[in-house]
């Protein structure tokens, strides 16, 4: 009989707690609703009257929720009302606290430092420390190139006011900068290789045509904001600014290692190699620890020697050295100017086919490569018609610096296309019966290039 009284009370508990379940989900369905249609609708007056309830009794019913109280509070804010800036970071911080798995802490503090930013909301110092705060949180998925700029020249203007040290500055300068790039050598190689199955004839799915799509863009604003980047750091970073920051510092800071790394770094990378302190610094850092950093140093200073061969001994021991991809890049990039500036265009391009090995996205090599091939046309064919086929050629590769780079993608363009009119026409292909037909380039160009068809 007890038996049985207990299974009763078991089923009978059961079959309320269900009840109070399936009731607590409908009332989480109706003050949802009421939350979330309004706000979908941007009836915002009429959603803010049941925000509160469900976020109090319901606050896991739905993401949605807090994608549209961000709207909503956003939207007031705009209007006017600025009681509401509180109400918009709660809002934030309930999606992080209930949806921590569909929430990226980096993206959604640096999108309420961009906010605060936009709309001129508190000192520039704490519209900085905003994205301070951001980027040391979760730099990995600080990932706005908008962000990223504003970041950085936020710290710009308040060295300017008198609130930053101008170290501190470059320092951010070189953090931002290895942002942007680590970015860009995630994009590039999709960029590449889906362009180049397309450029080959295949259909890529509806799925890779976007994602292509988007990793060019994408790809394009890291571009552009590398290079405003490099603009707002203007004259802050030039020899006149450099020098004397450095000279005043270095007897007490010489045994500083990290100090005198930057120091030597920051005067090579703005060419002011030919400075005493320049090699003051250089020889102190060979001292200290020497690297693949000093090796380019070393070659810095031969080249001011006029010691050509010598600094390109240097600098491909120092781009070997490199644990940074993108260092050994620079270098070999380096190289390849001064091959292309003495008339060696074989050996350039391949300093620049190096660099690109280690950074992709430097579509900068891929114009210079260009720029050879058409400055060759006279020489590699035989035919008026097969000397200007090279600017085809050349028209190709710039076309792929301007998917690749988005600080040279409009220049990357235009020169696309002047090369295209420089190559053989529509009638002159028609006339010659060149259509689809493959010519090859005997010369230092090599390879081949296929007439379009008409």
């Amino acid at each position: 009989m007890k038996t049985k009284v207990l299974l009763l009370l078991t089923l009978c508990a059961f079959t309320l707690g269900g009840k109070s379940l399936a009731q607590a989900d409908n009332n989480c369905y109706e003050l949802g609703s009421l939350f979330i249609e309004p706000a979908k609708a941007k009836n915002y007056n009429a959603a803010l009257q049941n925000y509160d309830k469900v976020v109090q009794q319901c606050p896991t019913y739905s993401l949605a929720i807090y994608q549209y109280a961000v709207k909503m509070f956003e939207f007031f804010i705009k209007e006017g009302d600025l009681s509401k800036i509180a109400d918009l970071e709660q809002a934030y911080k309930y999606r992080m606290q209930y949806y921590p798995s569909k929430t990226k802490e980096g993206d959604v503090l640096s999108d309420i430092a961009q906010f605060k930013y936009d709309n001129k909301i508190g000192t520039k110092m704490l519209q900085f420390q905003a994205f301070d705060e951001a980027f040391k949180k979760d730099a990995k998925n600080f990932t706005s190139p908008k962000s990223i700029y504003t970041y950085f020249s936020l710290a710009v203007d308040l060295e300017k006011s008198g609130e930053k040290d101008i170290q501190e500055v470059f320092d951010l300068y070189d953090v931002v900068t290895e942002k942007i790039e680590q970015e860009e050598s995630v994009l590039a190689p999709q960029v590449i290789m889906l362009s180049d199955r397309q450029e080959a004839g295949e259909s890529l799915s509806s799925k890779e045509a976007r994602k292509l799509k988007v990793c060019e863009i994408n790809l394009g604003n890291y571009g552009k904001i590398k290079g405003s980047v490099d603009a707002k750091l203007g004259i802050l970073a030039d020899c006149p600014n450099l020098v004397p920051l450095y000279s005043k510092d270095f007897d007490q800071k010489k045994d500083d290692i990290d100090w005198v790394k930057r120091a030597a770094g920051r005067l090579s990378g703005k060419d002011c190699t030919s400075d005493p302190l320049f090699i003051k610094l250089v020889e102190q850092l060979d001292r200290l620890a020497p690297s693949a950093d000093t090796k380019l140093y070393l070659g810095q200073l031969e080249k001011e020697k006029g010691n050509s061969a010598k600094a390109i001994s240097y600098f491909e021991e120092s781009a070997e050295m490199q644990e940074d991809p993108r260092k050994s890049a620079r270098i070999y990039y380096r190289i390849a100017e001064e091959k292309r500036k003495s008339g060696q265009k074989s050996t350039a391009r391949r300093y620049y086919l190096k660099a690109l090995d280690y950074q992709p996205s430097m579509g900068r090599a891929y114009l210079k490569i260009a720029s050879m091939y058409a400055s060759s046309a006279n020489t590699c064919g035989t035919t008026v018609f097969e000397k200007r086929a090279i600017y085809w050629k050349a028209a190709d590769l710039a076309a792929k610096a301007a998917r690749l780079d988005g600080s040279i993608a409009k220049n990357a363009r235009e020169t696309a296309s002047s090369y295209r009119q420089r190559a053989p026409s529509k009638s002159d292909i028609f006339d010659g019966g060149m259509g689809g037909k493959t010519i090859t380039f005997n010369c230092w160009v090599g390879g081949s290039i296929r007439v379009p068809n008409l």
